[in-house]
């Protein structure tokens, strides 16, 4: 016999375990804010642009034939600035503990469409020193790359720097919460359906209609403990009032 469940048991279900849903939702939100403030280590971002551009003189003007090639080259710039070749000199000026492959792992290079424009985006968990590491890999990149290439269309359009108050991109605690909240919300519905199956009590007529598949004869109604009260009262009185008659007569007869 197929079970169905109709959208008015949905919401039966779902309120009558409301407690259960919003208690799991405050708790996974409140986990989330917890771990956001208190445990994870918070990053930082900076970036530098570098300007791909053909140097002009006298005898050579910007042409858009000039222009097509610097963006062809960009993309070969991209992953110049993060090959061994410029990373490893700049662990070696600032010094750094930190192997070119983890450096890496701190920069994204990338270009917005049909631009000449590079950005370089540093992470740290430090501020300053994600500054210093931008600035020092344009700084490098521009210096090697008229080696490497023997070109000299790079020059820095803008270098990093350092905010007063600098604020955290990750991670990022309300975020964390919202997400937390719905998740929350989802496994608060999921326990409630799941407490639903698992209740195999039999709690209405229906109930015994559907599981037993036999029909209801009868019902015994329920009775209340105010009523049942006040009828134990009424039989206590009337067997107090039994006896006492019964003493009386006794004792007429006695006399």
């Amino acid at each position: 016999m197929e079970e169905t469940i109709s959208l008015q048991d949905l919401f039966k279900t779902l309120k009558k375990n409301l407690g259960i849903i919003a208690l799991v939702a405050i708790l996974a939100v409140t986990i989330a804010g917890a771990v956001s403030f208190m445990f994870l280590t918070p990053v930082y971002e900076n970036s530098t642009q570098i300007l791909v551009n053909q140097e002009q003189t006298e005898a050579a003007q910007l042409t858009n034939q000039n222009i097509q090639t610097d963006l062809q080259l960009i993309n070969t710039y991209s992953v110049i600035i993060k090959s061994p070749a410029i990373l490893d000199q700049v662990i070696e000026q600032m010094d750094l503990e930190l192997t070119a492959e983890e450096l890496t792992g701190k920069i994204n290079v990338n270009t917005a469409e049909n631009s000449q424009v590079v950005n370089v985006v540093v992470r740290d968990e430090d501020p300053k020193q994600a500054v210093e590491i931008a600035n020092t890999t344009a700084q490098v990149f521009e210096t090697d790359i008229q080696e490497l290439m023997n070109v000299d269309n790079v020059s820095i359009l803008s270098a990093a720097v350092l905010k007063e108050n600098p604020s955290p991109v990750e991670p990022n605690p309300i975020l964390n919460m919202a997400i937390a909240g719905v998740v929350g919300l989802m496994l608060g519905v999921g326990i409630a359906f799941l407490r639903e199956y698992l209740d195999t009590s039999m709690k209405t007529e229906q109930d015994i209609e559907e599981i037993l598949g036999v029909p209801l004869l009868g019902v015994i109604s329920p009775i209340k403990e105010e009523a049942k009260m006040k009828s134990n009262t009424t039989t206590n009185r009337r067997k107090r009032g039994h006896v006492n008659g019964q003493e009386e007569a006794a004792t007429g007869n006695r006399a």
